[in-house]
């Protein structure tokens, strides 16, 4: 092997989402609608779609929900050729049910004993990790479990260039597990992804964003660390400058789930095509303010509607 045959390989746990239609709650809903994400898999879809050659590293059960998983993955242009197929495994799911305000949207997993779960490291081809360029980890795998956390742990011995989002999950771990295996991650990694509120609930950062920042970047010398505030915007440091978005982009907001995966996949787009900070924090914000525009947790966008944000085109296209 003479160079990295992915620029990006993720490994994760892919769900069935079962979602509410808003304004109906779980407990008068009818219907469901199905769709699949899964923070690592949501990355993978996004930037491939932007055009980076990524491949998925999971477990799905060897059954109808297993394979429509992979034909949806492919379809996004996710290279599936390390997703294992288990037989009498099941697979995790989540329901969803969107609030309007002052009613917050809730979450509701069911994931224990997944397929994904119980895929061991013996089971998975570390070549696909060596010849990536980028692989990007979660906060969320190493916590569902002693399995799933070797996996994660191995990655950080592997894996020739790491990007990290705490991605932390409050079900599944305490805020100092979250922060010890964060710990062991920064030192290593390259691109660093936290939001608000994980800095101040897994770091105890209370200060503002720009020194919470400063704060971060001393536990990941090496990396670009990005904050994300939700309707706030971002902020960015690389060592030297802090950067924001330079526009803040109207979004009528259809589905917001999925919108710090989305800036991930456009962060790791620019910047593995080599643009500078700016350009790429810019990015990032235009693809997180698209998917909130979008239904479901993959971003279903091109590189041309990325182009069209951040040129200022807007309305009816003929």
């Amino acid at each position: 092997m003479t160079g990295p045959v992915w620029d990006l390989v993720t490994l994760g746990e892919v769900l069935l989402r079962l979602a509410v239609r808003a304004p109906d709650r779980f407990e008068n809903a009818r219907t469901l609608d199905v769709q699949f994400g899964g923070a690592e898999a949501n990355v993978a879809a996004a930037a491939a779609r932007l055009g980076l050659k990524t491949a998925l590293i999971t477990a799905v059960p060897a059954n109808p929900w297993g394979e429509r998983i992979r034909r949806e993955l492919a379809g996004h242009g996710v290279d599936c050729s390390y997703v294992r197929t288990k037989p009498g495994e099941r697979l995790g799911l989540y329901y969803l049910e969107y609030g309007a305000a002052p009613r917050p949207t809730r979450v509701l997993y069911d994931r224990r004993d997944s397929a994904f779960t119980r895929l061991s490291q013996e089971e998975v081809d570390w070549t696909a990790i060596r010849a990536a360029r980028v692989v990007h980890l979660t906060g969320i795998t190493p916590a569902l479990g002693l399995t799933s956390r070797i996996l994660a742990e191995r990655i950080l011995a592997e894996a020739p260039a790491l990007s990290f989002d705490v991605n932390y999950r409050a079900a599944l771990w305490s805020p100092s597990e979250a922060r010890t295996f964060a710990m062991a991650v920064l030192p290593r990694a390259r691109y660093v992804f936290v939001g608000l509120e994980e800095a101040r609930s897994v770091f105890d950062l209370e200060e503002a964003p720009e020194e919470a920042l400063k704060a971060l970047a001393v536990y990941a010398p090496r990396a670009t660390v990005s904050l994300l505030m939700g309707a706030a915007g971002s902020v960015t440091f690389d060592g030297q400058r802090m950067v924001r978005p330079r526009t803040s982009y109207p979004v009528e907001v259809v589905d917001p789930v999925g919108a710090g995966d989305a800036f991930v996949a456009g962060f790791l787009w620019a910047a593995l095509r080599g643009r500078d900070i700016q350009v790429t924090v810019d990015t990032a914000a235009a693809v997180a303010a698209l998917k909130c525009s979008v239904w479901g947790d993959i971003a279903t966008i091109s590189p041309g509607d990325v182009d069209d944000v951040l040129t200022g085109r807007a309305g009816i296209r003929r």
